[in-house]
């Protein structure tokens, strides 16, 4: 498979290099389709298909529960979307949306009546995508690697790697999109007016004018209606009775994180492989420029501030927190803020996800080089004066208390 792309900024960069660039999935050292996995979900398959896991077949909600369970991943974490931007989308309407549910390695979807799909996260092949049926009248469970999800997946919304596409749109009555709201790639960046379209979402939803809308065109414009989640479906057919503001900004933020990280780390082994792991002045120079945009991504230098305070599910937020890691002084990067920011320390928590650790060592040297400079109190940098000296320094020690890989002059 060769997924084409255009890098006007490479190729000015390294126009006289014919190596391939590192959209080419298949070859070397990428090797997507026939490398095997090593991310938690292909790690599992071959015990879950023979009847190893203990999950429970007695009904398609049943199962969902229990698999999410082995996989650690909250039933809070629940979000329903009732837009058909899903391979099952003959089965998706607002009356029966599909759920997605995730930690930060694993997603999972689910139709009900349909299939379940899941997204894990190989730490240097980045997603990969699995499908398969509930266990029904007693048959084992038999998972398959879906290549279709890689139409959508692997495309301009991620940067042409494996990776976690979020769209919005304006469905009409039974699901189907009138109009594309999002522009560019996911992530915290995304102004709210791009945000949510075709979703349902409880708790605080006055940031965007599109969550829980269907539309209608009418005078050649579209006419907008507001349903209210679980009227035109029935909340208990799902594991539970929220589609929460607090998930869809993590899930947005996450998904930023990970196609920026697994492009750069694309783009670092194809680097590295083509020059015999000694880069050349043109591919250094664009690996600068990568752990610079990284390390903008984790601080959240493009984050869309939040508008009030927040009212998000108190039992979702209990389950994210179950996870944090913190300094000797208690801070952590998982603290929320809520009032104005997601965060009160602006350092990404997917900064301890695989798919980071497994970086390269001479592009994970430059972002930390980057990130050192960044949070340096001696030479405040100009790019990052938005961060106070205080949440600087909070977040340096927590990434010194945190992080085992950090350079020792860090």
């Amino acid at each position: 498979m060769r997924l084409l792309l255009t890098l006007p900024a490479l190729f000015c960069l390294a126009a006289a290099l014919p190596e391939p660039d590192y959209h080419e999935l298949d070859l070397p050292p990428h090797e997507y389709h026939t490398r095997q996995p090593r991310d938690r979900f292909s790690r599992m398959k071959a015990e879950l298909e023979a009847g190893r896991i203990p999950v429970d077949g007695s009904s398609e909600k049943a199962f969902v529960i229990s698999l999410l369970r082995v996989l650690e991943i909250p039933v809070t974490s629940q979000m329903l979307v009732f837009s058909t931007t899903s391979l099952q989308l003959r089965l998706i309407t607002p009356a029966n949306p599909r759920a997605l549910y995730f930690n930060e390695e694993s997603y999972l979807g689910w139709v009900p009546g349909g299939r379940i799909e899941v997204l894990s996260l190989d730490p240097e092949l980045g997603a990969v995508f699995y499908i398969f049926d509930p266990p029904r009248d007693g048959r084992p469970v038999r998972v398959e690697r879906s290549e279709r999800c890689m139409n959508c997946h692997a495309g301009d919304d991620t940067g042409r790697v494996p990776g976690i596409v979020v769209k919005s749109v304006v469905p009409g009555p039974t699901g189907g999109s009138l109009d594309t709201l999002r522009l560019g790639q996911a992530g915290h960046g995304t102004p709210f007016e791009q945000r949510f379209g075709g979703w349902y979402v409880t708790g605080h939803n006055e940031i965007s004018p599109w969550g829980n809308i269907v539309g209608r065109f009418s005078g050649g414009q579209i006419q907008k209606t507001t349903i209210v989640p679980g009227t035109l479906f029935d909340f208990g057919r799902y594991p539970v009775a929220t589609s929460d503001i607090l998930p869809q900004l993590l899930h947005e933020h996450q998904a930023g994180f990970v196609n920026r990280v697994v492009e750069a780390g694309y783009r670092a082994r194809t680097y590295l492989h083509a020059d015999g792991r000694q880069l050349s002045a043109a591919h250094a120079t664009v690996l600068d420029e990568q752990a610079r945009l990284v390390t903008r991504y984790l601080l959240f230098a493009d984050e869309v501030p939040l508008h009030s305070g927040m009212e998000v599910d108190p039992a979702f937020q209990a389950d994210f927190l179950k996870t944090r890691r913190a300094a000797p002084g208690g801070a952590a990067l998982k603290d929320f803020d809520l009032q104005t920011r997601l965060f009160r320390n602006r350092c990404s928590y997917m900064i301890y996800n695989p798919i980071f650790a497994a970086l390269p060592p001479e592009l994970k040297q430059r972002i930390y080089t980057v990130l050192g400079s960044a949070l340096s109190p001696l030479r405040p940098h100009p790019e990052y004066a938005y961060l106070p000296a205080a949440e600087k320094q909070a977040i340096h020690t927590i990434l010194k208390a945190t992080l085992p890989d950090l350079p020792a002059q860090w």
